[in-house]
């Protein structure tokens, strides 16, 4: 949680500073291609106003996401969802309404580029989003068992070594390569005394199974307790009996 808050606020600082420095020090170069205008365009561009007012919408943005900060350490569950896509939709919103300033006759086209990339950003970042939470279902076949969904895959049953029901979730220490949201982890972890670990994680929702292979490491638990503590029998019985 540390390390996110610094990076939130690190791009607090250089969405402020870039905004200051544009709107107040004229520090138009700054802009994607601003530069690469006629002298024409940019004296019509300035006399406009859009470029200082993005400069005031990259001073806004700064100051949206120093507001919405402290529900980082707040119990809200959806805390990072709801400081990401403030920004993104304030920024990518304020693109669209910059290109009225745009000069009459690119005007038409920056509408459009920017209502596109609005839809295709948002659109793919909602629907990465909702497949993340996704749920995920532990198979116990004949000889394999499967984690369906995102990062899951078969696994051998001969190849367990350990099968535990865990009371406690060990703490996770970092993220490698994953899906990390406020009531879900699920992909691959660094966990403490574990090391690196594939995580279909429930927070808050005891207890946890640990599957330990030969060259993985699991730990696996459904909302349900009930629905965990079924997956374990049926995984634990199934390795015992292969043995």
């Amino acid at each position: 949680m540390i390390g996110l808050i610094a990076t939130i606020i690190i791009m607090i600082l250089i969405f402020g500073l870039l905004g200051w420095a544009i709107r107040y020090k004229k520090a138009y170069f700054l802009i994607s291609g601003f530069e690469s205008r006629s002298e024409e365009e940019k004296q019509e561009l300035i006399e406009n106003g859009l470029p200082q007012k993005t400069g005031g919408l990259l001073l806004l943005t700064a100051a949206v996401m120093l507001l919405l900060l402290p529900l980082l350490c707040t119990p809200f569950k959806y805390a990072i969802e709801f400081q990401f896509g403030g920004m993104l939709v304030f920024l990518m919103g304020g693109v669209i309404y910059l290109s009225k300033y745009e000069v009459p006759r690119k005007r038409k086209r920056s509408y459009m580029i920017s209502i596109s990339l609005f839809i295709a950003v948002v659109g793919s970042i909602t629907a990465l989003t909702l497949y993340s939470y996704q749920g995920y279902q532990l198979i116990v076949k004949e000889e394999q068992f499967e984690i369906t969904g995102m990062y899951g895959d078969e696994w051998r049953i001969k190849d367990i070594k350990k099968v535990e029901l865990m009371e406690t979730m060990p703490q996770v220490k970092a993220k490698t390569n994953g899906v990390g949201l406020p009531t879900l982890s699920k992909g691959h972890f660094k966990v403490k005394d574990y090391g690196s670990s594939l995580l279909f994680i429930q927070k808050e929702a005891s207890p946890y199974i640990y599957i330990e292979l030969e060259d993985r490491k699991i730990f696996i638990n459904d909302k349900n307790s009930n629905k965990t503590r079924e997956w374990f029998q049926q995984l634990k019985e199934k390795a015992e009996n292969t043995k």
